[in-house]
């Protein structure tokens, strides 16, 4: 499998929930664009959250100095990013690819993280419970919906909120894969329990 994993925003959890699904299935991890952070980027968090021994992790296609919008961070940078240059690495495991930010987040001035979404790759959506993450929910769904694109799941982050998730559920009809719990702290043991948690529902995408 292939599986994109995006957010409903940016620090909703779709770092850790990356580790998890990387973790569960012992697959390879790729994040195409990582701004800002370079010495303790998402990829050296998730590699850090891994204990399997089977994972690959793989370069960034575009490594920014800045932490902001991509298409900003890459003007700053003197560079525009070139979806032609984004070249997914062929490889014989699971690969887990990690967006950045939400899914109109834009890479230049006319496409946006939603545009590095392939046919073959199963979408996963994190949404974490905050005033207002219901519409952003719906409406990330819908703008992947708009463009033929399947959510294969999704994954709730922070405490229960049986209200919101029902609703959300309800009006997609989408398959929870599970939810991540605010935690004290996420390290390797907090990820493998949570990968023993989602492993089936993962399977079975």
């Amino acid at each position: 499998m292939k599986i994109f994993i995006t957010g409903i925003g940016t620090d909703v959890g779709k770092t850790v929930a990356s580790a998890i699904v990387t973790e569960a299935l012992e697959a390879d991890y790729w994040k195409p664009i990582q701004a800002g952070d370079l010495d303790n980027s998402d990829s050296h968090k998730v590699r850090a959250l891994v204990s399997n021994t089977k994972s690959v992790f793989h370069p960034n296609a575009y490594a920014l100095n800045t932490p902001a919008s991509p298409h900003l961070a890459a003007a700053k940078d003197g560079v525009r990013i070139d979806l032609n240059k984004i070249v997914e690495t062929k490889v014989e495991n699971h690969l887990v690819i990690e967006g950045a930010g939400g899914v109109l987040v834009p890479l230049n001035d006319s496409e946006c993280v939603i545009d590095l979404i392939q046919k073959d790759h199963k979408v996963i959506v994190v949404s974490r419970h905050y005033l207002g993450s219901i519409n952003h929910t719906l409406l990330t769904i819908e703008a992947l919906q708009n463009r033929k694109i399947k959510v294969a799941g999704i994954i709730f982050s922070g405490d229960e909120n049986k209200a919101t998730e029902d609703i959300i559920l309800n009006k997609i009809g989408v398959k929870c894969i599970g939810r991540i719990d605010n935690e004290p702290y996420f390290d390797a043991n907090v990820i493998a329990y949570y990968a023993d948690k989602f492993r089936d529902n993962l399977l079975n995408l």
